[in-house]
């Protein structure tokens, strides 16, 4: 996620018409970003037919604030031990957030576990087809529910991750980085830009996705490989640099996450209530060692047994 900028716009009725030459919509970028990714997409698990909507989820869930790269190994495994979400509804919580592993913001695991539950049991074990009943699951918010509608099931939804609002940011709205926090203002533009069509709008959702994460990154943009780079309003600008407050790069070293992650990481190796001793044993600092533990007991991530035992959760 990037620092506030500069917004590219003052409020949604302020949003470009959704094109860079005043034509009603987004078709002049479409036919380059689909063709391009026919060529380039990568070829990941969640993309192949058999991953079905359920792995899709799975991969969403994940995907959020971490690198495919890292995703891919606890991915496979997850969907070999669950393939269904009847599976994961059937386990413990805890043995979620044990698989989990090292993916960072553990909670996702919680919250993948809750909606599996409720799809078991609100839906027959099937992840549902319509928008809405996704956004009724829990730990799913707008981006995921339309993300799984779109992907697995080709509708037409504006998708809008991090790297769709970069590439829609820079390409549209002139601009090197969209604001911290997703506006009115780009989801307007987002739906303006979508292909009327549903499954060119599906594919459009993951073409734009994949510009942003391989060719139009953060930090290192390859404008040389870039389909759309004749029409990008930020090229054609110059590229001007950010102009707002400076963005703030993530830092774990030494953070309560960091903590969190060696206390869990002691209790996922154990299959029997850990002592508080083992978990001392891990970080050097009480204060904020009594914290992070405290914040994982706070979030159902660690559940405290009598005679000053911990474990992942059974409930």
């Amino acid at each position: 996620m990037t620092a506030p900028t500069k917004p590219p716009y003052n409020s949604p009725s302020d949003a470009p018409s959704g094109s860079l030459d005043g034509s009603p919509g987004g078709e002049h970028l479409h036919a380059p970003v689909i063709d391009w990714f026919d060529e380039h997409a990568r070829d990941l698990p969640w993309r192949r037919p058999e991953a079905g909507p359920w792995g899709v989820m799975v991969s969403e869930f994940m995907l959020q604030q971490t690198p495919v790269s890292r995703v891919l190994p606890v991915y496979e495994q997850w969907l070999a031990r669950w393939p269904r979400p009847a599976d994961l509804a059937a386990e413990a919580p805890g043995e979620a957030v044990r698989a989990w592993g090292r993916l960072g913001y553990p909670r996702r695991a919680l919250r993948l576990h809750g909606a599996a539950v409720a799809i078991t049991e609100r839906h027959g074990g099937d992840v549902p087809t319509d928008h809405a009943q996704l956004l009724a699951l829990p730990g799913i918010g707008e981006y995921t529910a339309a993300a799984v509608a779109s992907f697995a099931y080709g509708q037409r939804h504006a998708v809008l991750d991090t790297n769709v609002r970069r590439v829609f940011a820079r390409a549209v709205a002139g601009v090197q980085y969209p604001p911290n926090a997703t506006t009115a203002a780009e989801r307007k533009l987002a739906r303006a830009l979508l292909p009327e069509e549903e499954s060119t709008a599906a594919r459009w959702a993951a073409a734009s996705m994949e510009l942003g994460a391989l060719v139009c990154t953060a930090k290192n943009e390859s404008c040389h490989r870039c389909p759309i780079a004749a029409q990008c309003a930020w090229r054609l600008a110059g590229k001007p640099e950010h102009d707002g407050p400076p963005r703030r790069g993530q830092t774990y070293a030494g953070t309560d996450r960091q903590v969190r992650g060696k206390l869990l990481a002691v209790l996922r190796e154990a299959h029997a209530p850990v002592p508080q001793a083992a978990l001392d044993r891990v970080w050097h600092e009480p204060v904020q060692r009594a914290r992070a533990l405290d914040g994982l007991v706070a979030d159902g991530l660690v559940e405290p047994l009598p005679g000053g035992l911990y474990r992942l959760p059974l409930t």
